[in-house]
């Protein structure tokens, strides 16, 4: 009798087993797909947002690989650079799309190369960044950096950073703050800080807009960028001109790095 019980319960259990497994896909993704969701094809113009992204060229012109970058690093004119646009990135909420096909050829004129080397100084970045990300956002080159431009446009560079002489160091939080203090509209979790390979140089700034250029929170793809302390800010002044400088005369006042940065709390 007991066992006749038990085989009923199994047989009860098994079928209610069998229409769960049959009814999964009217309820919705398994608790596993929801954390971790399968990745996104590549077609250009879907995406969620777009993060700016806005390098240090300082940190850039100092790393062995810029070589001798006479166009953003070594000028003779007398340019310098501070935060220059990197790129324009169309993401997901996770993840991103990346060289997406687009029915025209990726080729970037060279009349848009030139037009954008005053804010992206690097003709192969400016190539680079269209293929990989632009062709993403489903707009041609002319339109993808006619958009790229008026977002860099709008973020206003806090002071300190706009044509710093001296190094500076400053921690990720406080450079955040300083963002928002000057551009309205942006909070905490619309910007993150990256930093280099070191962990201890500021690498860019990225901020999180939306399709039609309003500042919104970030996804999963900027959070906790960088965790350093405190970041090196190098200055406006590139390493491969400072070599080919005339020697500093006795008079000229030295300039000796000083810390920007609020203590710890």
């Amino acid at each position: 009798m007991l066992m006749r019980r038990l085989a009923l319960v199994c047989l009860a259990l098994t079928a209610s087993l069998v229409g769960y497994l049959a009814s999964a896909e009217d309820r919705g993704p398994w608790p596993s797909d929801v954390f971790n969701p399968k990745p996104r094809p590549n077609i250009a113009g879907e995406f969620d947002y777009y993060t700016l992204v806005m390098s240090w060229s300082p940190t850039h012109c100092l790393s062995a690989e810029s070589g001798r970058d006479d166009t953003q690093c070594a000028r003779s004119d007398g340019m310098r650079y501070g935060f220059v646009l990197h790129g324009l990135w169309p993401q997901y909420e996770r993840n991103y799309p990346l060289s997406c096909r687009t029915g025209w050829r990726p080729f970037v004129p060279e009349t848009v190369i030139r037009d954008m080397l005053d804010i992206m100084p690097s003709r192969g970045l400016v190539i680079h960044e269209y293929k990989a990300h632009g062709t993403c956002s489903g707009l041609r080159p002319n339109d993808y950096y006619r958009l790229s431009r008026l977002l860099f446009s709008r973020i206003k560079i806090p002071k300190r950073y706009q044509n710093p002489m001296e190094t500076q160091f400053v921690s990720p939080r406080n450079l955040v703050d300083e963002f928002i203090a000057v551009n309205p509209g942006l909070k905490p979790d619309m910007i993150s800080v990256t930093c280099g390979r070191s962990g201890d140089r500021l690498l860019d700034v990225r901020i999180c807009m939306t399709r039609d250029g309003r500042v919104r929170a970030c996804g999963q793809n900027e959070r906790n960028s960088c965790r350093a302390r405190r970041l090196y800010v190098p200055p406006v002044r590139s390493r491969w001109h400072s070599e080919r400088m005339p020697p500093r005369a006795k008079s000229e006042p030295t300039l000796r790095p000083r810390v920007l940065e609020s203590p710890a709390p």
